[in-house]
């Protein structure tokens, strides 16, 4: 990959990041990468505008991993993808002899980074992990980045026209074989997009159809 600045943020130029792109380029899809690269820069931008301290090389792999588990290796699984993608960088850092608090904040980002209201009481890798994410997917906080810096995002790796819905079957594809585990989660959505008889579990009825809602339950 050349080497591209944005308003002073860089990919980090070390082994660990370069392994990481190679092995992320070679497993996923261009969409997926592109907008992995994004979110990483949307990330990196955000955590510099506001002074957060963070190690770029961990964002970098949270942010290129966060959706390695939609990929071909991951068909058969039953976690949430989430789940897969943050287990999935834990093994590549730990390769690299990164120390175990570190692996433990890249998978809470990754594990989290689908979940609103979390990640920025977390660690800067997990709150900069979803804002990147956020930023990429549905514009959250686009007039907090400056013109110069979305035209140069968008100049260095620019989302195609299709986009949305390239990106809603991405997620689809990666998750029709475990509808299970989208309920109670944004990702319902997208199975009810594209599924019309995907039913989305309500809390509501869950309580109110439980064994302690029955009025005969009884104690024994």
């Amino acid at each position: 990959m050349d080497v591209v600045e944005i308003s002073g943020t860089r990919i980090p130029d070390s082994r660990l990041a370069r392994e990481a792109t190679e092995f992320v380029r070679e497993t996923e899809s261009a969409l997926l990468f592109e907008h992995s690269t994004r979110v990483y820069f949307w990330g990196a931008l955000a955590g510099h505008r506001r002074g957060v301290n963070f190690d770029p090389e961990l964002l970098y792999t949270a942010a290129m991993f966060h959706d390695i588990g939609l990929t071909a290796g991951f068909k058969e699984s039953r976690l949430r993808f989430e789940v897969d993608g943050a287990n999935a960088a834990c093994n590549f850092l730990r390769s690299h002899g990164i120390s175990e608090d570190d692996i433990q904040n890249v998978w809470l980002a990754i594990a989290l980074h689908t979940t609103p209201g979390i990640p920025a009481h977390l660690n800067p890798i997990a709150a900069l992990t979803a804002e990147g994410v956020m930023m990429d997917l549905v514009g959250a906080g686009y007039e907090q980045f400056t013109e110069m810096q979305r035209t140069e995002v968008e100049a260095a790796f620019p989302h195609t026209r299709q986009f949305a819905e390239d990106l809603l079957l991405a997620l689809y594809d990666g998750l029709k074989h475990r509808p299970e585990v989208t309920q109670g989660t944004g990702l319902a959505d997208v199975m009810a997009d594209k599924e019309p008889h995907f039913h989305r579990r309500d809390f509501c009825c869950l309580m109110r159809s439980s064994r302690w809602a029955c009025t005969d339950c009884g104690s024994s």
